[in-house]
């Protein structure tokens, strides 16, 4: 009877062990994840390695619901692994918001009058509202990194220079000044490189990506207090190669254990391509026919 028994769990077994070891040939998969040397990992054992971090930077592809489903995923499941530490950051709040954003998590306003009373992108309700109604309920902060649209804007016509100008409040919304900047960064060497043949060249371009790049970089740091962990949000191309906001926070903060995860759209899901190779600690493979959002 025994040895019946035994047979018998054997054989249950060898049924699951399709489903225990993943994906079957069958399978359409919506998402897969790899590390940077494009071997499979699984979600459960990556929240474990990103677990010990200082800062993730979760690197999107804005209009991929996949991504901003993920996030919220990510976003309970690192809180649950230590709820007084990680707190979240977004590219997608602005530093000037920060007061009527901590008016809204602490219950002070009401939600549609934080909605109405601030500039939110256009797919905020179905792609980020999520995240900081999580951040809401649990009482956790959530810092708005970017720099204000408009001294980005500031910086693309004028240079680094004309940020000198502003007012002392004005220049509490940015990093200190003068801003470190390399122009020898691959990315911003790129985006140099891409408007050099047009007619009006702007060498401007990257440096109001800069600093957007070092804005987010200095909330981050100056959030970063002893015992605290920061899941950041952000357009791919901002974490990118370690580089943008990473490289800023590398000179404002040195010594932080930083994890980088980005997003790739691929026809399938099987191998990571090549060129998706150490673009982040971990990539995200999504299906490129994936419905957008916008």
């Amino acid at each position: 009877m025994k040895n019946l028994l035994r047979l018998k769990r054997k054989l249950w077994i060898l049924l699951l062990l399709p489903v225990f070891m993943g994906f079957t040939s069958d399978d359409k998969p919506a998402y897969r994840f790899y590390t940077a040397d494009g071997k499979p990992i699984g979600y459960q054992q990556m929240i474990t390695l990103i677990s010990t971090a200082d800062v993730v930077f979760f690197g999107e592809l804005h209009n991929n619901p996949i991504c901003h489903w993920m996030e919220l995923e990510m976003a309970m499941d690192l809180w649950k692994q230590d709820s007084t530490a990680w707190f979240f950051g977004a590219e997608m709040f602005e530093t000037d918001q920060q007061l009527i954003l901590d008016e809204y998590l602490t219950g002070q306003i009401r939600d549609r009058d934080f909605e109405s009373g601030t500039k939110l992108w256009d797919n905020y309700k179905t792609d980020y509202k999520p995240l900081v109604s999580f951040a809401a309920a649990k009482k956790t902060p959530f810092i708005a990194t970017n720099v204000p649209r408009r001294y980005a804007a500031l910086v693309n016509q004028k240079g680094f220079e004309s940020l000198e100008n502003l007012s002392a409040s004005a220049r509490a919304y940015l990093p200190p000044l003068p801003v470190p900047y390399d122009p020898e960064l691959p990315g911003y060497k790129a985006m140099a490189q891409m408007g050099s043949g047009a007619m009006h060249a702007n060498n401007n371009l990257p440096k109001a990506q800069a600093i957007k790049d070092a804005t987010m970089a200095w909330f981050i740091a100056k959030n970063l207090t002893q015992g605290k962990k920061m899941l950041h949000f952000n357009g791919s191309y901002h974490s990118d190669g370690r580089e943008g906001i990473v490289w800023y926070l590398n000179q404002y903060k040195p010594g932080l254990k930083i994890v980088t995860i980005t997003t790739i759209e691929q026809e399938s899901l099987n191998a990571l391509d090549s060129a998706a190779f150490n673009k982040a600690d971990y990539i995200m493979t999504v299906q490129e026919n994936i419905t957008k959002s916008y």
